[in-house]
């Protein structure tokens, strides 16, 4: 295990996060916890729109749970810190977008890792598996989400079989956004990351939690609730500043400046 697992980089309002683990990437308790601190710091700096999340190296993003250190004593239902494993499904609050860039094996926890971002773009030798099944576990995470991401039957066959999917049946299916060289993936996810931070933070903060809200309730109970204010970012929207520039902006035809606040 190296030092500092978890390399962080803050580029203006964008922190990108590199899961450095030799020799695969796997995530183990200690590491857990580490990104939960790393995530729980992103969410809570006003300064900070936009995650870039990858991994170290060309061949692996993230295998999942490190089978190694579970061999030495690491339990399963130990302590992932905040946020759970890997410090994002479990998060909660967290109203910023976070890019994906896949630059190899993503698969079990780490598939699942995966999508826990909002947007997802992969390198051309990615590829994607949930092989749990070959070692008689359940991928918790990815069979309550995986089957809301992408057609039923694929999500159930790479569930029940463990089968792998290259990243262009991964994009065919929409389980990622988009293919990209690797010499070209983080230029990309830089460049979206980029427009990102650019745009209106408060806006993307009540996308998210109405996003995120409205996944278990009707559509009109979710409108509802929306309309009557009772998203709080949807609230803090409507009572900012940054609404009023939006609407000066388009007014006198210019690009707005958004504060976040």
């Amino acid at each position: 295990m190296t030092d500092n697992p978890i390399k962080t980089e803050r580029r203006g309002h964008v922190l990108e996060v590199t899961l450095d683990r030799p020799k695969a990437n796997a995530i183990d308790l200690a590491t857990s916890r580490v990104m939960g601190e790393v995530f729980t710091a992103f969410r809570d700096d006003p300064d900070l729109r936009v995650a870039v999340v990858t991994g170290a190296g060309e061949k692996f993003f993230c295998p999942g749970w490190d089978l190694k250190a579970a061999a030495d004593g690491d339990a399963v239902d130990g302590d992932y810190g905040v946020g759970g494993f890997g410090g994002l499904q479990e998060l909660r609050g967290l109203n910023k977008p976070v890019i994906m860039a896949i630059n190899g094996i993503c698969c079990g926890g780490g598939l699942e890792l995966a999508l826990s971002g909002d947007i997802l773009i992969a390198a051309d030798h990615a590829s994607f598996a949930l092989p749990e099944i070959r070692s008689g576990t359940v991928a918790d995470a990815a069979s309550i989400k995986l089957p809301k991401r992408i057609p039923y039957h694929i999500a159930m066959e790479m569930l029940l079989t463990g089968r792998w999917l290259d990243a262009e049946e991964a994009a065919r299916w929409g389980l990622i956004n988009r293919v990209v060289p690797p010499d070209d993936l983080m230029a990309e996810a830089r460049k979206l990351a980029d427009d990102l931070a650019a745009g209106p933070p408060l806006v993307f903060a009540a996308i998210k939690e109405v996003v995120r809200e409205a996944e278990g309730m009707k559509f009109h109970d979710a409108l509802n609730r929306i309309t009557k204010s009772q998203f709080e970012t949807v609230e803090r929207l409507y009572r900012s500043e940054d609404q009023k520039e939006g609407a000066r902006a388009f007014a006198e035809k210019r690009d707005p400046v958004w504060k976040g606040r």
